[in-house]
């Protein structure tokens, strides 16, 4: 199924943006399962170089960038011997992802700050695996644009999306009628807007059935992370507005669904573990074999299926808002959460204040309907601005 000689020409290199997050460490335990397929040139990290060290330590990638240039000599001088070059900044970042080595790039920064490398990535001709979702959000169209130019793939990671690539494997020239995008609910599905208000961040934290980092996990208590993936639906398979649903599936085990012209219906099922939809990103069109845990219907004998409750859960309304207006209307959503959250953890704001603050940002933010990359730039600077501004009138 796949080549097992140990020529490094023969191997795909790698670059892993975030491999001190969920998606990379994961990312990490995949690839270090076929040493003779993957060649990994690079690692990187915003914060957590202590991680990031050890990682370069036990890896060995030829290259590692630490975005918080206060670390970088700490980090450089933690693996000088190692033969390992150390780089620091946002230059490096979206630097090191266009070096000859590197064959495919997994993007698994959170937010916002995935934006540029992806589009230095892609510029290169690199293969993209998407983690972050982020990038199609707030700028879908210029991606999209930019990867047909340069004749780029993008696989997508999250496993939504992957879920949906699987099921349309075969399937390319076949027009799609419909696609259902599950969610779990979070940890608070069923509540209402009375039972929300004196939730805590420890409680939102809890996700029922996958483990991730933070944000994303918040960004699942609120919706918004479902909301997220619907924009970046709309990209990843060029669909239009009304042909993209979100159903709520506690179980987590049917992952997204395609429905195509003639009624027939694909589903992607599986336990939640992140791990397949990043190892079928890093070797598609092959599936690898797993020792991963196997699903059995007698685990599960029933599947069940509900609509989300849009009126409590603001943010997946939003979304769905965003979508429609186009333009940078997503990208001021996004840049919004992205402060809304962080202050949420911070115990700043409300739960409810998330979605609350989100919405009005959106509307309030100088809106670009055809936007070029320093429009991005300035509508993400802008709405994060005053997100800011309605946090501390919220603390104070």
């Amino acid at each position: 199924m796949f080549s097992t000689q140990t020529d490094k020409s023969s191997k795909k290199g790698l670059a892993i943006l975030g491999s001190t997050g969920s998606i990379g460490t994961q990312a990490l335990e995949v690839i270090s399962r076929y040493p003779d397929y993957f060649d990994l040139q690079v690692i990187t990290a915003q914060k957590n170089a202590s991680l990031l060290v050890e990682q370069a330590k036990k890896y060995k990638p030829n290259c590692v960038v630490i975005g918080d240039e206060s670390a970088y000599e700490r980090v450089r001088e933690e693996l000088w011997k190692e033969d390992i070059q150390v780089y620091a900044g946002i230059d490096a970042l979206s630097q090191v992802v266009t070096y000859q080595e590197v064959d495919t790039v997994l993007t698994a920064l959170v937010g916002y700050a995935g934006l540029r490398p992806t589009i230095e990535a892609i510029k290169a001709g690199k293969t993209i695996a998407l983690a972050n979702k982020e990038t199609l959000v707030v700028a879908g169209e210029l991606i999209r644009d930019l990867a047909r130019e340069h004749q780029v793939e993008i696989y997508p990671v999250d496993s939504e999306h992957s879920a949906i690539f699987q099921c349309l494997t075969g399937e390319f020239q076949n027009p799609i009628e419909k696609i259902y995008l599950t969610a779990s609910g979070g940890p608070f599905r069923g509540w209402t807007r009375k039972q929300l208000e004196d939730v805590r961040p420890e409680q939102a934290l809890k996700h029922p059935n996958w483990s991730m980092g933070a944000k994303i996990t918040i960004d699942s208590a609120t919706l918004m992370n479902k909301g997220l993936e619907v924009i970046e639906a709309k990209w990843l398979f060029d669909l239009k507005n009304e042909q993209i649903d979100v159903i709520v599936h506690p179980q987590s085990i049917i992952h997204s669904i395609v429905q195509f012209e003639d009624g027939s219906m694909k589903a992607q099922m599986g336990l939640p573990d992140m791990k397949l939809p990043i190892q079928y990103a890093l070797t598609y069109p092959d599936r690898f074999p797993t020792n991963f845990p196997r699903f059995s219907f007698l685990d599960y004998p029933e599947l069940t299926f509900e609509q989300p409750d849009r009126e409590v859960f603001l943010n997946l309304d939003a979304a769905f808002e965003a979508l429609k207006l186009g333009g940078t209307a997503a990208c001021a959503l996004n840049a919004a959460n992205e402060v809304t959250v962080q202050s949420f953890l911070d115990h700043k704001i409300s739960f409810l204040d998330i979605a609350e603050i989100n919405c009005r940002v959106m509307e309030q933010t100088n809106f670009v309907q055809k936007p070029d990359y320093e429009a991005y730039v300035q509508v993400d600077s802008e709405a994060r601005s005053l997100a800011k501004n309605y946090v501390e009138k919220a603390f104070s």
